[in-house]
């Protein structure tokens, strides 16, 4: 399985990893197709940081830490392409957060689980694991 972190999974798995219930850790540890964050979510905690809602260890700078983490944790980085955006306009309103929702998008196109604690996102047509 192919698996897609949402934000907030992979900030805790990266800096709090008890948050994350112990199937989600494993299934984290154990993936053999391999972990993504997407670039998106590189810009999700940009913004959460610069808005002081988002305080990251060691006072790192945003792209500091997630590549840090990434590298750390073995994530690849997801980047975003146009043709995987115009599937937002087959999704159905579920979801306010843009960034959850492209999220679903992503893992539409690259035929992956997302690894959420989000019900929201469990909603949309797409595998979610937590």
């Amino acid at each position: 399985m192919r698996l897609l972190l949402d934000t907030c999974a992979f900030i805790w798995l990266a800096s709090n990893p008890a948050r994350v219930p112990a199937s989600a850790r494993t299934l984290f540890a154990n993936c053999d197709e391999g972990v993504w964050l997407s670039a998106l979510s590189a810009w999700e905690i940009a913004i959460k940081h610069k808005a002081g809602k988002l305080r990251l260890p060691g006072n790192l700078a945003p792209f500091a830490y997630v590549s840090e983490a990434c590298r750390r944790h073995r994530i690849e980085l997801l980047p975003l392409a146009a043709e995987t955006s115009a599937l937002l306009g087959k999704l159905p309103d579920v979801h306010r957060d843009p960034f959850d929702r492209m999220l679903v998008c992503q893992a539409i196109a690259g035929q992956m689980a997302i690894l959420t604690p989000d019900p929201l996102i469990a909603q949309y047509p797409v595998l979610t694991r937590w």
